[in-house]
C-alpha cells in the first residue's frame, strides 16, 4: 500500500520543456568563434556542469571557468541567451501539472545551476507561471540526481514527506535514485502515459 500523494514533484527539460542541445551548443559556438565540438567539451567533457548542477562552484566561477574554455569571456547574457534557445515548453505536460495543481502540491527538481532558477522568468516563462517560487536546481542542495540528498533536501525545504512524493523524470536513472530515497516514482516517456499514472493515482 503506497503513501497518499501531496506533491508532484517535476523534472523540467524532458518533462515540462523539450532540451535541444544542439541550439545551446551552437549559440555558445557563434558567440564564442569557435566549433561546436569545443563547446561540448567545455560545458560537459571536461565536467564543468556536472560540477555547476552538484552546486560545487558559484555562477561566477562557472562563467569564468567556461570562458577560459572557449578562449573567449562569456557573460551572463550571453549564457542565459543560449540557454533560451535550448528550451521549448512541453505545453501539454504543463497542461497536466496545472491539473494537479488544482488539488495538490507542484513543484520542480531539476538538475541545473543556480543561474537557471535565478533566471526562470526569462528562460521559461510558462513553467515560472505555473510553479512560482516551487522551482529549484540541485545546485542548491549540494548534489545533482540522483543522489539521494538532491531529493531529500529539496523535500525539505518544501516540507513534504518523502513517501507522500511523486517523482517524475525522463531519466531512468533519476526516478530510481528518488525511488531509492524513498519517493515514488514515475519514469516519463509520454505525456499519455504521464496522464494515466495521474488519473490512476487519484491526482488529475
Amino acid at each position: 500500500m503506497t503513501a497518499s500523494i501531496t506533491l508532484v514533484l517535476f523534472d523540467m527539460e524532458g518533462v515540462l520543456s523539450h532540451y535541444d542541445r544542439a541550439a545551446r551548443v551552437d549559440h555558445l559556438a557563434a558567440t564564442a568563434g569557435c566549433t561546436a565540438d569545443t563547446v561540448r567539451h567545455a560545458i560537459w567533457g571536461s565536467g564543468l556542469e556536472a560540477r555547476a548542477d552538484a552546486g560545487e562552484i558559484s555562477d561566477d566561477e562557472y562563467l569564468r571557468e567556461l570562458g577560459m574554455l572557449l578562449n573567449h569571456p562569456i557573460s551572463r547574457d550571453e549564457w542565459l541567451a543560449a540557454r533560451h534557445a535550448s528550451i521549448t515548453p512541453n505545453q501539454d505536460a504543463l497542461a497536466l501539472a496545472a491539473q494537479v495543481a488544482e488539488r495538490h502540491r507542484i513543484a520542480v527538481l531539476t538538475n541545473n545551476c543556480r543561474l537557471l532558477i535565478d533566471h526562470i522568468a526569462y528562460l521559461n516563462p510558462p513553467v515560472a507561471r505555473l510553479f512560482g517560487p516551487h522551482v529549484y536546481s540541485s545546485a542548491a542542495f549540494g548534489a545533482a540526481k540522483p543522489a539521494a540528498q538532491t531529493y531529500l533536501r529539496c523535500l525539505e525545504q518544501i516540507g513534504v514527506p518523502a513517501a507522500q512524493t511523486l517523482f517524475v523524470d525522463d531519466t531512468a536513472a533519476n526516478v530510481n535514485g528518488a525511488i531509492d530515497a524513498g519517493l515514488q516514482g514515475h519514469m516519463f516517456v509520454s505525456v499519455g502515459s504521464l496522464s494515466e499514472d495521474l488519473q490512476r493515482r487519484g491526482l488529475i
